[in-house]
């Protein structure tokens, strides 16, 4: 059974920065697409971010490119999320996910994902 954690989030300042972890476990990830996704009150879930465990291959969305960064430490079984220059409107749970298909690096849909963690808050204030 697959198990993802998240942790790191907090209540920052804007221009702040924070790193997210999410470490998995239940079973191998070699062949698998890591995401981060969020949810601000109100709004639907949407892609932050994704890595392939096997070329560290990355995807992002066009809000977060060039400040935030996702990687990955196949020995520690963990994704992270480096997140710069923090706005207001990143405030939002977090949560990482498990692709449903291998090698996926470009999949974004929440429908594309079948494992998902209890999620994050990330809060930053003005």
């Amino acid at each position: 059974q697959v198990q993802l954690v998240e942790s790191g989030g907090g209540l920052v300042q804007a221009g702040d920065s924070l790193r997210l972890s999410c470490v998995a476990s239940g079973r191998s990830f070699i062949y698998d697409t890591m995401a981060w996704f969020r949810q601000a009150p109100g709004k639907d879930r949407q892609f932050v971010a994704s890595i392939t465990w096997s070329r560290g291959r990355t995807n992002y969305a066009d809000s977060v490119k060039g400040r935030f960064t996702i990687s990955s430490d196949n020995a520690k079984n963990t994704v992270y999320l480096q997140m710069s220059s923090l706005r207001p409107d990143d405030t939002a749970v977090y949560y990482c996910a498990v692709a449903r298909r291998p090698y996926r690096a470009y999949d974004t849909q929440e429908s594309d994902y079948a494992d998902w963690g209890q999620g994050t808050q990330v809060t930053v204030s003005s």
